[in-house]
């Protein structure tokens, strides 16, 4: 199945290969059976990747020159739990960093006589490859807080380092406090958020796994929430850069969930994620984990399906990032830029196919472009949050319609990827069973029209996005 989503993806981003800028497209689930998954990118061309495996018992590294890549890549254990003691058992949540010059690696562990003393610990290495170079145990990171703490992060800001974790007290809360070297604490730990909101306290009362993202002059710190069934979820805090980070009156809390399950794209539990960029440097991305099931057989922390998923961000009008819905299996879809209203993209309202600007119900707005219903050799419009519905054209009108088998839904669905008329970096759709009559907009409705001006040419024209 992976391998034929990635012939699927390259496919259509060779026939992509003239639009402008095209986007990154990635196959989901990326890795299976590999959660609280962290991808690093560093300065020497490659995608570095770790996560938790559901034995619980080493940590693990891949490579790839790509993020697609990954999935395929060989992967080494670098390092395995204690036979007896600290660092026994229960081995999660590994990230990956490059600190002056050496790589680190940030990871849990309880004691193998007590599983569930979970601490935090580092692994340090100067090698250039860390797949193959040695690693030392650099021991327990203490917080001042003597108990049970995970899911470490790190980032720099304005010359200093910090770090980020969870650590029960009494719930489990997230924690912010300055570094003195890249093992060490310094100063007292100062508390971020705790569990307060009701989609924060389903099952467990958790705020856990912080993940930090810089962009528009600002600092987002997501976070997992709940328990780890269908009900886990992704919460998040916003920060001016300038303000004073150990100040919690810096930052704002969001009321409401980020990413939450999905029963149309039956993904369920999105959380514990980490960010990167795409190949181009072009697309900041959301690397998370989650399940393609709800119904869980026993303690869903020692399920082993979740699995590792990638999908790009988009921002909205106020800078914030958007994270939408955690998308189906299969390649990640696009947005549709108009050409001639770049600000507005193609969306459904009610199911009508129309152009409208600043949508945050981001998923409204996407589409995964697949072969066509009715000839390999045209492309389909599915949409992102209902899958199996498609763009269809009616009376000449554009909707968004399940598809219902029949010949003269699969033509009227389907469409040729052309060159774009107004630009041909762009991207323009001739009607399969129409030809002549293109996808376009007017008065910011969607038709499949004939054209024949400058104007129309515009108005049929798209940067996939």
């Amino acid at each position: 199945m992976a391998r034929h989503l990635a012939a699927v993806i390259m496919a259509l981003q060779l026939a992509a290969s003239t639009a402008l800028a095209a986007p990154p497209q990635y196959a989901n689930s990326l890795i299976l059976q590999r959660a609280d998954a962290h991808i690093y990118k560093h300065t020497d061309g490659y995608y570095y990747f770790t996560a938790s495996v559901p034995e619980y018992d080493r940590i693990i590294l891949r490579r790839a020159t790509s993020i697609q890549g990954l999935a395929s890549a060989a992967e080494t254990v670098i390092w395995r739990k204690h036979a007896s003691g600290e660092m026994g058992a229960h081995i999660w949540a590994p990230e990956i960093h490059f600190i002056g010059g050496k790589w680190y690696i940030y990871f849990a562990a309880g004691a193998s006589n007590d599983i569930w003393r979970i601490r935090m610990y580092a692994l340090e290495s100067s090698s250039a490859n860390p797949l193959t170079g040695a690693w030392t145990e650099k021991g327990r990171i203490s917080s001042g807080l003597d108990s049970f703490s995970l899911d470490a992060t790190t980032f720099e800001h304005n010359g200093q380092r910090y770090m980020l974790w969870a650590q029960s007290n009494p719930d489990s809360n997230v924690y912010i406090a300055k570094m003195s070297s890249p093992t060490t604490l310094s100063g007292a730990a100062v508390l971020l958020t705790k569990p307060e909101y009701t989609w924060e306290t389903q099952g467990y009362r958790v705020n856990e796994g912080p993940a930090v993202l810089k962009k528009n002059g600002k600092i987002f710190v997501t976070y997992s929430a709940s328990k780890t069934d269908d009900r886990y979820c992704l919460g998040m805090l916003t920060a001016s850069e300038s303000s004073d980070l150990l100040n919690p009156a810096s930052w704002k809390k969001s009321a409401v969930p980020v990413l939450v399950s999905n029963v149309n794209t039956s993904q369920y539990g999105p959380g514990h994620n980490s960010f990167t960029v795409s190949e181009d440097g072009q697309s900041d991305l959301l690397v998370y984990h989650a399940r393609n099931y709800k119904a869980i057989s026993g303690d869903p922390l020692y399920d082993p399906n979740r699995h590792t998923r990638v999908q790009k961000i988009y921002w909205n009008e106020d800078g914030t990032p958007n994270f939408g819905i955690p998308l189906a299996d299969g390649a990640t879809p696009f947005r549709f830029k108009s050409y001639n209203q770049p600000s507005h993209v193609i969306r459904h309202w009610e199911f009508r196919g129309k152009l409208e600007t600043n949508v945050t119900n981001l998923a409204d707005s996407q589409f995964r472009l697949v072969p066509g219903l009715a000839a390999s050799g045209a492309v389909s419009f599915e949409s992102a949050n209902y899958p199996g519905y498609y763009l269809r054209h009616k009376n000449f009108e554009v909707w968004v319609e399940k598809s219902d088998g029949s010949t003269s839904f699969k033509n009227d669905a389907s469409f040729y990827q052309r060159a774009g008329l107004a630009d041909s970096g762009g991207l323009s759709f001739e009607s399969y069973n129409y030809p002549g009559r293109y996808l376009r907009h007017s008065n910011f409705l969607l038709y499949v029209q004939a054209v024949s001006t400058a104007t129309d040419r515009a108005d049929a024209t798209f940067i996939a996005d």
